[in-house]
This record gives C-alpha cells, sequence and structure tokens, in this order.
C-alpha cells in the first residue's frame, strides 16, 4: 500500500480510496493521523533547525515529561528507532554485566539487529539459528531462545547456563505474535531467576510503552525491570527509540563509562517537540477511550464472526491493542500462532481492505486502535467486516 495522506482516524492511498486505519503506523498514531496539535509542534520545531547533532533543550523537555512518568528512567538516552533502543540496552547489560549471552522468547520481535534476530533449536542446550540471510550463526549464537509463558523451561535454561547470562529481554505483553498476555506469575518469575544469578531484565516497551497507560505497564504486571526502551509513541509520530534505567546501571555509557552509542539524528529537535506534544495529550481520559474503543471493536469482531459461523476465531486484546487468531485460545506462546489458520487470515484481510478497512497484513501483528477512532466509524466498519469473515471462509461476501 502506497498512502498519500491521513487524517483522524482515516488513511487516504494514492488512488484517493480511504481507510480506516486499524493499523496506526504500527501503534506510533495513538491519537490518529496528523493531530494538529503535534503537527504545530513540529513545524514550530523545524523552523529552529531540522537537526543539531548536539543536544537541545528539547531534549531535555522530553526527557523529563519520560521520567516523571516512569520514575525509574533515572538516566536515558535518546536513539531514533526501537530497534537501536534495544540494541543499545542489550550492549549495556552486556558492558554492566561482563557477559555476553542474552536470552529473548520465541515469537517476541526486538528489532532487526542481527543478534535478536534468532529462533531456538531443539533444545535449550542447542545454539539458536538465523531467522535472517545475513546473519552470522555466530552472533545469534550469544542468543538463547526460550518459550513465552514457560517458567519451567526458562528455570532450566537458568540452572544450565546462569552465569553466562547477561540479560533477559522481554515484551511485558508480546505484541508481535498477535497480543499475548503473560500467565500468572510468568514475569515475576523471568525477575526473580535473573536476578539470583546476577543478570539484567530488559522490558521492551517499544509497543506498551504510554499505550496501556501513562508510562510503562511492566511494573503492574510484576515484571522488575533493571533496563527499558521505548519507541512509537514518545515520537508522536517521528523516528525515535530511548534506552534508561537507574543511574549505577546507564553509567557505564560513554562518555561517563566504557559502552559506546551515539547516533547524528538523535534526540534530534524535530522528534523531540513531536514526543512532548504526544505526551501532553496523553490524559486519563485519553485512555478511557482507547479502552471502550478497544472493547467496542473486540465485541464487534465476535459479533461478525459469530453471525457468519467462522469456528475457530479468538480475539486476544489488552486495551487499545488486539491480536486476531482464526485458532483456538487462548493463544499463549508461539505454538498458539503457529496453529492460526494464514490463509484465511490472508484472505480476511484482503477483503476488508477492498471495502474500506486497514488491518495488519500478516495475523502475527497487534492490530491497534487509535483515540481519533469514534463508535460510528465502527459502526460503518460492520459491513466490511462481515464480508472479511465470509471471504475468510471462501464464501463470496
Amino acid at each position: 500500500m502506497f498512502f498519500a495522506r491521513g487524517r483522524g482516524a482515516y488513511l487516504v492511498d494514492v488512488d484517493g480510496r480511504k481507510y480506516l486505519d486499524l493499523v496506526g503506523s504500527w501503534g506510533a498514531n495513538i491519537l490518529g493521523n496528523a493531530p494538529p496539535v503535534i503537527v504545530r509542534a513540529v513545524q514550530k520545531a523545524a523552523e529552529q533547525g531540522l537537526t543539531f547533532g548536539a543536544p537541545s533543550p528539547l531534549e531535555h523537555e522530553l526527557g523529563e515529561r519520560i521520567r516523571r512518568a516512569v520514575p525509574r528512567l533515572q538516566r536515558l538516552r535518546f536513539v531514533s528507532s526501537g530497534t537501536e533502543a534495544v540494541m543499545s540496552a542489550v550492549r549495556v547489560a552486556r558492558g554492566f554485566t561482563r557477559r555476553n549471552k542474552i536470552v529473548k522468547f520465541a515469537g517476541g520481535y526486538h528489532g532487526h539487529s542481527d543478534g535478536l534476530l534468532a529462533r531456538a533449536g531443539s533444545g535449550v542446550a542447542n545454539p539458536a539459528l538465523p531467522d535472517s540471510a545475513g546473519v552470522p550463526p555466530a552472533v545469534v549464537g550469544e542468543t538463547f531462545v526460550s518459550r513465552y509463558n514457560d517458567p519451567d523451561g526458562l528455570s532450566e535454561l537458568f540452572e544450565r547456563f546462569g552465569q553466562s547470562i547477561a540479560a533477559v529481554l522481554v515484551e511485558p505483553i508480546a505484541g508481535n505474535m498477535g497480543v499475548v498476555v503473560p500467565r500468572p506469575s510468568f514475569l515475576e518469575t523471568i525477575s526473580r531467576l535473573a536476578h539470583r544469578e546476577g543478570a539484567l531484565v530488559i522490558a521492551d516497551e517499544v509497543i506498551t510503552g504510554f499505550r496501556l497507560r501513562r508510562g510503562t505497564i511492566h511494573e503492574t504486571l510484576g515484571l522488575e525491570a533493571d533496563l527499558v526502551t521505548l519507541g512509537k509513541i514518545v515520537g508522536g509520530g517521528m523516528p525515535v527509540g530511548v534506552y534508561g534505567g537507574p543511574r549505577d546501571v546507564m553509567e557505564t555509557v560513554a562518555p561517563v563509562g566504557p559502552v559506546y552509542q551515539a547516533g547524528t539524528l538523535s534526540g534530534n529537535p524535530v522528534a523531540m517537540a513531536a514526543g512532548a506534544a504526544m505526551l501532553d495529550q496523553l490524559t486519563p481520559d485519553i485512555y478511557r477511550t482507547l479502552e471502550r474503543t478497544g472493547a467496542t471493536l473486540e465485541e464487534r469482531l465476535r459479533a461478525c464472526a459469530e453471525q457468519e459461523r467462522v469456528h475457530p476465531f479468538t480475539v486476544q486484546r489488552a486495551g487499545s491493542m488486539l491480536g486476531l487468531f482464526f485458532a483456538r485460545g487462548p493463544i499463549v506462546d508461539d505454538r498458539g500462532t503457529a496453529r492460526s489458520d494464514r490463509g484465511r487470515y490472508a484472505r480476511f484481510f484482503h477483503a476488508a481492505l477492498d471495502r474500506g478497512v486497514y488491518l495488519p497484513p500478516s495475523p502475527l501483528e497487534t492490530t491497534f486502535v487509535s483515540a481519533a477512532i469514534r463508535p460510528t466509524d465502527l459502526a460503518r466498519a460492520d459491513g466490511a467486516l462481515r464480508a472479511a469473515f465470509l471471504a475468510a471462509l471462501g464464501r463470496n461476501g
């Protein structure tokens, strides 16, 4: 798809077709497309300079807004993407602990840096294998891949390799295998095992940060994180990433410490102005609106699937994030997502798109609602969704 413009709840493609936007730039556009308050902030900042290659007051202002919302981030650094944020946090964890191994979870996506494009072998003792061409096996060999929501498997891994593990990297709510929520005590187990062995915990909140509440969600779910990564929403639609944590950990970063990280456009004033304007709009009313909209979309999806007798079909929701699976639920890990009928989802996606509803093209991605979506927008989408469910079954809508 090539889009020409967007405003509020809708996108318009280069041929002039209009779509209800349920992707939201993969979660970044929590207020909808081109919110006027953010556009004005970007214009004002751009008039003063697009980039300085050095700090500006706007960087400090956005940093303070984030720190007030996430007090655990005593020190933080801006980068230009979520991939950079996670890559840098992993480097800090290795530098701080003087260990090399990283643990991630199957189905979790943390950006496209080489060491994190890994999938597991047949057991925890086997080396990980690359998920992408161009990634040397030796690089992902430093990454262990455990299973999300499997505390026993993680415990076994730590029993065997705990002294070599620098950090465990986890999405508190997985958003790249649909939407998969942690089972009770799973995140607490991660913290306990990691900290017992002297490893750090990295909470990847590039998707969930400021999406489900003002600030981060991991602490409310029982995860004790040492480093946190943010992105998407905190950039207000501009390229941004953030990593941070306690002073003692972050002071391993140059120029104070030995861990190097830099970027010409990191913290550029335009992105900082957009992020600050975005965070200023995220009031309790906005989150209540997002919860209502997410719940309404969930209800309409379930009702349409039931009306057209589409079985199995599962919706998993966390606030304004929804995972759609043509499989029986609940989905708790990557094996569950693998059961989802991808052929049905592809037909569902294309039929919805043809009728003006823009959904994620992959069943492993998250459907996002924005605060710009109104009940009338969802009501108008009912016909498209019913037709999409019929198409999923191979019938004409």
